[in-house]
């Protein structure tokens, strides 16, 4: 009860403010028209607008007094929080940002009541990986691991499919078989830092045909989604909860959870995270935590919860991109390599096999290419990015530039796979991607080709 309390609380602050910014800005509407009426009309108007302006501000007092009271009652309620006790309610209360459509996290949580067997997936980037973390004290192991004590007579596998470095573009390509294909009944999804609004578009119908990938494979898995942040508060959240509230799926915000707590002064930066974005053992312990408690929540209440699931009946973004897939080394049929480019088995950035451009100072590289068959509708690629001797290359789809691409990262944290959208097309159809490196003069250079993204 006391933390239905603090969400109304909470609830009633967001109401005042919006309503205050809506009645001062239809007020100013009613004003502006009534110039443009008859000497009568103006004055009616103007007594209409008089007395409407007077009751507004009456309202608009009573509702700035009101959530001043509101915020007042919130702060001398508030819970001092310590890194080696429970969360607060309050840091529940916070991390709530959806609480979503529970009916299939229910069917789950009824699956693990009468001790069946459920698979529990997470796909992310480097934090769901467990970076300053490690594999068994990550949030997603914490988590799957809680599960298992909690509902005992159950058999959990847990699946982990973080990668890092990779944002939902590239999560839309791999889910289906990195996770997809592991049957999964529940699947928590984090991407919010590694998504950026250097690529807005692109990562929002990513995200959007992420979602709706998952929701529709065959195991009709429950999906909680959960918001992150680097310690600037940088982050893709906003943008990520429009689509989660379109569908009303859960999403849990350990962003504000932990900014909030750090504002209040109970814990600094540095006591949750190694580095200015991932959290470290105490701080996945906090992303868990907040999970489990949702998931405790829904339990308490999981007899009262049915009816009918998010609808997903029409997308959140105008062409999201679904049921994507890779094409690796492993897996390719119709691709040629010439030249100095070869296939490479070793792992690299997360992915296995890679094809590899390797040039030298006086090597002629005018025969030299990667070339795919493909048949898609939209076409991206993972290329490699490298601190030391990175190259270009121009990429050709049906014998047209469409982009150059840069493989150097001189200076920066580490080699990585990087991703690109490349082109879009009304329809599926036949088409040629052909990618050719430019090389470094005078110098050895390389560039690396991960995988082609189709969808």
């Amino acid at each position: 009860m006391k933390g239905s309390n603090m969400k109304k609380r909470i609830l009633a602050v967001l109401i005042a403010t919006a309503l205050a910014v809506s009645v001062t800005g239809c007020a100013g509407n009613a004003t502006s028209s009534s110039d443009s009426t008859s000497a009568s009309s103006v004055a009616e108007s103007s007594d209409t607008s008089t007395q409407t302006s007077s009751d507004a501000s009456s309202e608009d007092e009573s509702k700035e007094e009101s959530s001043q009271e509101e915020s007042k009652d919130l702060e001398a309620n508030y819970t001092k929080y310590t890194l080696d006790g429970d969360l607060t309610q309050h840091m529940i209360d916070m991390s709530r940002l959806n609480e979503g459509n529970k009916v299939r996290l229910a069917n789950v949580i009824k699956k693990l009541k009468n001790g069946e067997e459920v698979t529990v997936g997470f796909i992310g980037g480097s934090i769901t990986q467990g970076t300053s973390a490690g594999n068994d004290l990550c949030y997603a192991k914490l988590t799957a691991d809680w599960l298992q004590k909690t509902y005992s007579n159950a058999k959990i596998n847990y699946v982990n499919a973080g990668i890092g470095a990779t944002g939902s573009y590239i999560g839309v390509h791999r889910v289906a078989n990195d996770l997809l294909s592991k049957k999964p009944d529940l699947v928590f999804v984090e991407f919010s830092v590694n998504d950026t609004t250097e690529n807005t578009e692109r990562n929002k119908k990513s995200y959007d045909g992420l979602l709706r990938t998952i929701w529709k494979s065959s195991t009709n898995p429950a999906i909680i989604t959960i918001a992150t942040t680097q310690e600037d508060g940088t982050s893709f959240q906003d943008q990520h909860a429009e689509i989660v509230k379109h569908y009303d799926l859960p999403m849990i915000s350990y962003r504000n959870t932990i900014l909030d707590t750090i504002k209040h002064g109970d814990i600094v930066w540095k006591d949750i995270s190694d580095d200015n974005i991932h959290p470290n053992v105490p701080g996945h312990k906090i992303v868990s935590q907040l999970l489990q408690a949702y998931i405790s929540d829904v339990d308490k209440d999981v007899d009262n919860i049915s009816g009918s699931e998010s609808d997903f009946t029409t997308p959140a973004t105008d062409a999201p991109i679904e049921n994507g897939s890779l094409i690796q080394p492993s897996s390719a049929t119709d691709v040629t390599a010439t030249g100095a480019f070869g296939n490479y088995e070793q792992q690299f950035g997360g992915f296995d096999g890679f094809w590899l451009f390797k040039g030298t100072s006086d090597a002629d590289i005018s025969a030299t290419s990667l070339t795919f068959k493909v048949n898609a509708k939209s076409i991206g690629i993972l290329y490699d990015k490298y601190t030391k001797a990175g190259c270009t290359a121009d990429v050709y789809i049906d014998d047209e530039l469409v982009t150059t691409l840069n493989a150097d990262f001189t200076g920066g944290w580490g080699n990585y796979v990087e991703c690109a959208e490349l082109k879009s097309f009304d329809s599926a159809g036949e088409h040629t991607v052909k990618i050719v490196p430019k090389g470094l003069e005078g110098k050895a250079s390389k560039f690396g080709v991960s995988a082609l993204a189709i969808a």
